[in-house]
């Protein structure tokens, strides 16, 4: 592994102009982090990475690498791109137990963190690092949000949130777990006891619904539901996926590991929408597709269909008279999700869109003062990474409301 991952490092060209930077959402130093794990300074290289993304170790594996860094590889305009996930996975895999966060003095101010995934992570890690007493309440058992519940073990092994879990408390950042705002606790109850600024970062667990008829039938699901325990169904040998994005790839094939004969992915459109990577895998686990397929209902046998029609420049021009009824044990709906809204129902001058995404600026701020928010709850289903990126500026927004709110505190006392 090591000698395979050392080759495939010399093979980057170290650009001038480093493309793959460009590729890359939150801009990760791929040529320095490169060059400096070539000079083998494994222990710098894995601190560029994680000063960087915090949440470097789960990106080097879930990233959509070929249309990010991978994807922007001046190699691979005439050949093969340089393998940057597999260096970057080597390099944060090694260096992330032995990882010592360097951290500013306590300045007595507290901040509350909402949601344990990507964007709870990032804005827990960013806080503590610059000296806020950090806690984070997660309504679920297990911290990751999506990472724990909607990705599959096999894409990324849960042995690893154990252990950014285990990093999150040896930097201070306390954790309440099956603690959901907006139930027992809510947001007033968070300012009462002298949090200073509260993110929200809840993600999206609202499956989004076709509107058609037979979506409450015992044999239908949602694809967020069965990803986050998939042990607790028994679907059948033959099932159907309704919708063909990234997380229908999910589910297709954990439920192809778990000994059926035959799945089928319908997709409206004329492609898929995941990315080609998890599209391939998907294909070479033995999941089958069929496009412009419009569902018009779900019934006992399984859903059914009418064939779309679509003009040369991907315009659809009408749809079959036949209806085709499909044979499946289970029907498994994934056409994305949408936030909860708990929290907003509780909370005096939080807005959310018709949606139920929250209302922010470009900075993460809410419609309520001292209340932050970014990640899918406010930009929908998104990749981890623009998660973590939008989250790294949220987090600046956060410090600089805090600091400014205990600047005027201390000017209020001194004028006293």
């Amino acid at each position: 592994m090591a000698l395979h991952i050392i080759d495939e490092a010399k093979r980057c060209l170290n650009c001038k102009n480093p493309m793959c930077v460009k590729g890359c959402p939150i801009h990760t130093p791929i040529p320095k982090m490169i060059q400096t794990l070539l000079e083998h300074d494994i222990n710098e290289a894995g601190e560029l990475l994680f000063d960087n993304n915090p949440l470097s170790l789960v990106c080097s594996l879930v990233c959509n690498h070929e249309n990010q860094c991978e994807g922007h590889c001046i190699l691979g305009r005439k050949g093969k791109p340089v393998h940057i996930s597999s260096i970057e996975h080597y390099v944060s895999d090694t260096y992330f137990d032995k990882m010592k966060v360097s951290l500013k003095s306590k300045n007595g101010m507290k901040a509350a963190v909402i949601g344990s995934g990507p964007a709870g992570i990032t804005i827990s890690v960013i806080l503590a690092k610059k000296g806020y007493d950090v806690t984070i309440f997660e309504s679920k058992d297990k911290i990751g949000g999506v990472l724990q519940y909607g990705i599959p073990d096999f894409r990324l092994p849960k042995s690893i949130l154990e252990r950014y879990k285990k990093k999150l408390i040896e930097i201070g950042i306390k954790i309440r777990p099956n603690t959901t705002i907006g139930g027992a606790l809510e947001i007033e109850d968070l300012f009462r006891d002298g949090y200073g600024s509260i993110f929200i970062g809840t993600g999206v667990w609202r499956p989004k619904t076709l509107g058609v008829k037979g979506e409450s039938l015992g044999n239908v699901h949602f694809a967020i539901d069965y990803l986050a325990k998939p042990s607790a169904y028994d679907l059948g040998e033959s099932i159907a996926i309704i919708g063909a994005g990234n997380a229908a790839m999910d589910v297709a094939r954990t439920i192809l590991r778990k000994g059926a004969s035959k799945v089928t992915l319908y997709e409206m459109g004329q492609h898929a929408m995941a990315s080609e990577r998890e599209l391939s895998y998907a294909k070479v686990d033995g999941a089958e597709f069929e496009f412009c397929k419009k569902i018009i209902e779900i019934n006992e046998d399984g859903p059914v269909f009418k064939d779309i029609f679509y003009d040369a420049d991907g315009n659809i021009t009408g749809y079959s008279t036949r209806v085709e009824q499909v044979h499946a044990d289970s029907t498994i709906i994934s056409i994305s999700q949408r936030p909860k809204n708990k929290i907003v129902l509780t909370t005096k001058g939080l807005e959310a869109r018709e949606n139920g995404f929250l209302v922010t600026d470009d900075h993460g701020t809410t419609t309520r003062e001292g209340i932050f928010a970014s990640g899918d709850v406010v930009i929908g289903a998104k990749t981890v990474v623009e998660a973590v990126a939008h989250s790294k500026s949220v987090a600046d927004g956060m410090d600089q409301y805090m600091r400014n709110k205990d600047r005027r505190k201390d000017d209020s006392q001194e004028s006293q």
